[in-house]
């Protein structure tokens, strides 16, 4: 169903066009949590630390419900969005118990450091650090390595791509599959972005262009950062050797033309993948109850996906 009038004037009322993230984080960090509340009593799960250089990086770990550890089908490590700055493994809780009920795999969520506090690149280190520790410790999950996928949303779909390259270059892992839904690619998000989607969603949509590029300034360690592929991995100018990808994006989403110009590039690349758009989807609907369309149509993306065999899979 596309957006009416009456829905248009509502989002443009929730999209806060002068908000300042760089002023307000902390607080949108505290009703963020308060936003979404979870039973730990209903869900199959438990609290883990894994050891990185300096500092311990906190995994929370869930399980399907009914199902034994012989009868898993895999291990989602999931890296959540939040613009690398908001957003925690206690926020994304009822997301990660949905995705472990509606995949039978194990989830993994990751709960890196943020920005400002902690600017690039910790985030994508700490992510890499769980995922070569997962990769790299088969005793760990008793899962084959070729059935571990990435996946991250929004900022945690950019981290998703980010492991992604630094596997290929550090060559101690590489993953055969990766899930990135509407994922931040670029490092502009102004108005000399090129793409269409900044300029026709970047405001009255939710997600504003403005609070992407305010997130972005407290994430970066310094302006070099940002022409570094694993702050854009759309600026990379090698793709080759990436997992087989499947990537989602939303119709009404300022970071749509990214997301889907990172699968063609990867495409070009000569990598298996496939794109889907998600019609009349807003920036963040894989986080609604697991009863809204977008979130059922996006688990037959992404069951149909984790069960192809490598040989099975498409370009697209």
């Amino acid at each position: 169903m596309a957006i009416n009038k009456a829905m248009k004037m509502a989002l443009k009322a929730l999209s806060y066009p002068d908000l300042d993230v760089k002023k307000t984080y902390k607080i949108q960090r505290q009703m963020n949590n308060a936003a979404h509340p979870y039973l730990k009593s209903l869900y199959k799960m438990w609290d883990h630390k894994i050891p990185s250089m300096d500092h311990d990086i906190p995994v929370r770990i869930f399980l399907p419900k009914g199902k034994e550890d012989c009868d898993m089908k895999g291990v989602l490590i999931f890296f959540h969005g939040g613009g690398f700055v908001i957003g925690n493994i206690d926020s994304y809780s009822n997301v990660c118990a949905n995705m472990a009920n509606q995949t039978e795999h194990i989830v993994v969520s990751v709960d890196y450091r943020l920005a400002p506090e902690y600017p690039f690149p910790s985030a994508p280190e700490d992510c890499y650090a769980v995922t070569r520790e997962i990769f790299l410790d088969s005793t760990l999950f008793n899962i084959p390595t070729e059935k571990i996928t990435l996946i991250g949303d929004s900022a945690g779909g950019n981290l998703a791509a980010v492991v992604s390259l630094m596997a290929r270059d550090r060559k101690e892992f590489l993953p055969r599959k990766q899930i990135l839904l509407y994922p931040s690619t670029w490092n502009d998000h102004s108005e000399t972005s090129p793409f269409t989607s900044i300029h026709e969603f970047g405001t009255d949509y939710l997600l504003t262009a403005k609070r992407i590029n305010d997130y972005l300034d407290l994430y970066q360690g310094s302006k070099e950062d940002r022409n570094n592929p694993y702050f854009a991995p759309l600026l990379a100018s090698d793709l080759s050797k990436q997992p087989d990808t499947l990537i989602i994006t939303a119709g009404y989403d300022p970071l749509r033309d990214e997301g889907e110009a990172y699968g063609k590039k990867l495409h070009d690349f000569g990598n298996n993948v496939e794109v889907y758009r998600m019609k009349d989807a807003l920036h963040g609907f894989f986080s609604l109850p697991k009863r809204f369309v977008h979130v059922k149509r996006s688990y037959e993306l992404i069951n149909r996906f984790l069960n192809m065999k490598d040989k099975d899979t498409q370009n697209t």
